[in-house]
């Protein structure tokens, strides 16, 4: 079975490299940064294997379940570590091992994201929280289906929406202030849409 063959991405033996020109931000994408074979593999194995549950957010006294499904995986040697979170699996070591060496950077959690169809998506908001380090980087793999990934800066209204698409198989590093001055979200879609799985790859530290 064929997933996901619609790009040329998977020509090239280097992936397609982007440096975003944003102003406060520091945004990288690599297209096809995962093979076709790779990309295909994990997302058979992900979307089959993972232990994905549902999850509620509380705004303003009213909970509501996020329209998504997501799953935690983080090093049983962090500090105050969610000790009921799975190990990690060899594929999830594997994806990590390689973008780790890409960027430089040592991982110690991810969340996984199943968006199941075009009435799955997540809203603005940005991924700055105490217990992650200050400008710290976030690595972002898409594998299946294509949705647009929209960014807006917080406070520069004037300054157009920014849309990256990112597809099977694709890298999104953000970092520097990024998440300080930028919101970002995967909208909503009405026509029919296949599964996507988003895995970010963050440091987290549960001392603060």
């Amino acid at each position: 079975m064929k997933l996901f063959n619609d790009t040329d991405l998977f020509t090239n033996s280097k992936p397609n490299k982007t440096i975003l020109d944003l102003p406060d931000a520091e945004l990288m994408l690599y297209k096809g940064f995962f093979s076709k074979q790779e990309s295909d593999y994990y997302y058979t194995t992900l979307l089959n294997n993972t232990p994905w549950r549902e999850s509620e957010l509380t705004v303003y006294d009213k909970t509501h379940t996020i329209p998504r499904m997501i799953a935690w995986y983080e090093d049983k040697s962090n500090f105050g570590a969610d000790l009921s979170a799975p190990f990690w699996t060899p594929e999830l070591l594997a994806i990590k091992k390689k973008v780790e060496q890409e960027c430089g950077v040592t991982f110690n959690s991810v969340l996984l994201n199943l968006y199941r169809d075009g009435k799955d998506g997540v809203g603005w908001h940005s991924d700055k929280e105490e217990r992650y380090d200050k400008n710290q980087i976030i690595a972002s793999v898409t594998f299946g289906e294509t949705r647009p990934f929209k960014l807006r800066h917080k406070t520069k209204k004037d300054m157009p929406v920014q849309e990256l698409l990112l597809t099977h198989g694709t890298l999104l590093l953000m970092a520097g202030t990024t998440q300080e001055y930028w919101e970002h979200t995967i909208p909503k879609r009405s026509k029919d849409t296949l599964p996507r799985i988003n895995l970010t790859f963050r440091r987290i530290n549960r001392k603060k």
